[in-house]
């Protein structure tokens, strides 16, 4: 399985940027989807998550701003990132809980990381 995100770029403070996040492979369901993200000299942390059946949760600092969703046909999670703030500027990665068959466990997938930059 391999999840491929893309979107990612340069922005200055205000706009907005759409990221999406592609699982390929053998999968038989995607549970839990999630977008996070690191900043130079910072941990990772979580941004938004969606859940299959399309529960959605969300870091405060984006809260009203960034919304998550899910194409389950497509195999896909989008990150609308909207009134981007130059605190936004970090590498996002998107992740993913894959039932790669029927009768498998659940099995924990990253995404390589798209970079996205605010600038003011």
């Amino acid at each position: 399985v391999q999840l491929q995100a893309s979107g990612g770029g340069l922005v200055q403070a205000g706009g907005s940027l759409r990221l999406s996040c592609a699982a390929s492979g053998t999968i038989f369901s995607l549970n839990f989807m999630s977008w996070y993200r690191q900043a130079p000299g910072n941990q990772r942390e979580l941004v938004a998550a969606i859940t299959s059946g399309g529960t959605t949760n969300y870091h405060s600092s984006v809260k009203g701003r960034f919304t998550i969703s899910r194409d389950n046909a497509k195999n896909t999670v989008y990150l609308q990132m909207d009134s981007l703030k130059p605190e936004d500027t970090a590498v996002y990665y998107c992740n993913a809980d894959v039932r790669p068959k029927p009768s498998s466990s659940l099995v924990n997938y990253w995404g390589q990381g798209t970079q996205v930059t605010v600038s003011s």
